[in-house]
């Protein structure tokens, strides 16, 4: 699978671009501000049905104009995909597969996956544990509907108990009842969400780890774990003994909603050992792993963004990067960059096709 073109109009900083690409690597060079990460996130949009960026969908669209499109067609199992995506202003958007619109958008996701790896990132290891739940949701619900649509019912129930827990209080009432039908259902759904997380991150931390040793040149070891409250405890049980603290507090204090990963660099917190270049060198990693998850259960090779990659990389680690990706084992490969002959020269060492669009101040595309 690999996306033969794209076509904007009026997204984000761009009036109107087309771009016709190659199935290997395809690199975005100019300064920055010009719009390289922009057709990043069109190519994401397509994928997802939303930003990478800004989850506001009227806040993509170019100032001073009332709608975006995204356009492009890939070449999947040999056959032509349309995908088309239009946004206007206080209207529904609308996402169409061969001129054909979506009941629901989530019937669209995973069936062009995508695997991004940005500086953006960064929020999986220094922000909270909401974003690394985020970072487990995203990539089971590319492949797996029944999990996206479970979450989906597990926040919704979790949000009606906790709308309970404070009406209870406001109203200076409780009804047990009325609180447990919203907590079996957590239950229940918990049931399923946890064994799929736990099979994925037991999937994923081999493969991450041969990735990060490549990458780093086996000088650093690194692991991750899956921290959740369900490992060693029943849920009703924790359900009962928290209900008297869930009160006081107004909210929910047990559940997978609590689940996290720890990201460790030599059995330590990267978060507080690492350096930039490490940091940055375990996201790759990670997301590399998770391209041969996806890549293991779909059948076919994800489409591979890495947004300015050569920031706070060393020239070694560049160029073990580059080595990895430009095997077979990867497919389509976008890559952005500020400096034109540093991408040539390193991507010349790669004997792979490859081919570089240049934006100038304007936004234009050449």
């Amino acid at each position: 699978m690999y996306l033969k073109n794209i076509a904007l109009i009026n997204f984000k900083n761009y009036d109107q671009a087309e771009i016709e690409l190659i199935p290997k690597i395809n690199c975005f060079v100019g300064n920055n501000g010009v719009g390289k990460t922009n057709l990043m996130d069109a190519i994401f949009y397509l994928s997802f049905c939303k930003s990478f960026f800004n989850p506001i969908d009227s806040q993509n669209i170019k100032h001073d104009t009332n709608f975006f499109v995204i356009q492009g067609n890939y070449n999947k199992d040999d056959k032509n995909e349309n995908i088309n995506c239009s946004v206007k202003r206080n209207q529904k958007k609308l996402f169409k597969r061969n001129k054909k619109v979506y009941r629901k958008l989530s019937e669209h996701i995973g069936l062009f996956p995508l695997v991004m790896v940005s500086p953006a990132d960064i929020s999986i290891i220094v922000g909270g544990s909401d974003e690394r739940r985020k970072y487990m949701n995203f990539v089971l619900s590319q492949f797996d509907k029944k999990y996206l649509t479970d979450v989906i019912k597990y926040n919704k129930a979790l949000n009606q108990r906790n709308t309970l827990l404070k009406q209870f209080v406001k109203k200076n009432t409780f009804d047990k009842d009325s609180l447990d039908i919203w907590t079996e259902q957590l239950i229940i759904l918990s049931k399923t969400i946890y064994a799929k997380r736990v099979k994925f991150i037991e999937e994923l931390i081999p493969v991450f780890s041969k990735y990060y040793e490549f990458i780093s040149k086996g000088n650093e070891k690194v692991t991750l774990k899956y921290h959740s409250q369900l490992h060693n405890a029943n849920l009703r049980e924790l359900f009962e003994q928290s209900l008297q603290k869930d009160r006081i507090l107004q909210y929910t204090t047990v559940g997978i909603h609590k689940d996290d990963l720890d990201l460790l660099l030599m059995d330590y917190p990267i978060k507080k050992v690492g350096s930039q270049g490490q940091k940055k060198t375990y996201l790759m990693a990670l997301k590399l792993a998770q391209f041969d998850f996806i890549k293991n259960v779909n059948g076919f090779k994800p489409v591979l963004l890495l947004d300015d990659i050569f920031d706070k990389f060393d020239a070694d680690r560049v160029k073990q990067i580059i080595k990895l990706v430009s095997e077979n084992y990867f497919g389509q490969i976008f890559i952005t960059d500020t400096n034109k002959e540093r991408l040539n020269k390193v991507l010349k060492t790669a004997n792979i096709e490859y081919k570089i669009f240049e934006i100038d101040n304007e936004g234009n595309i050449k």
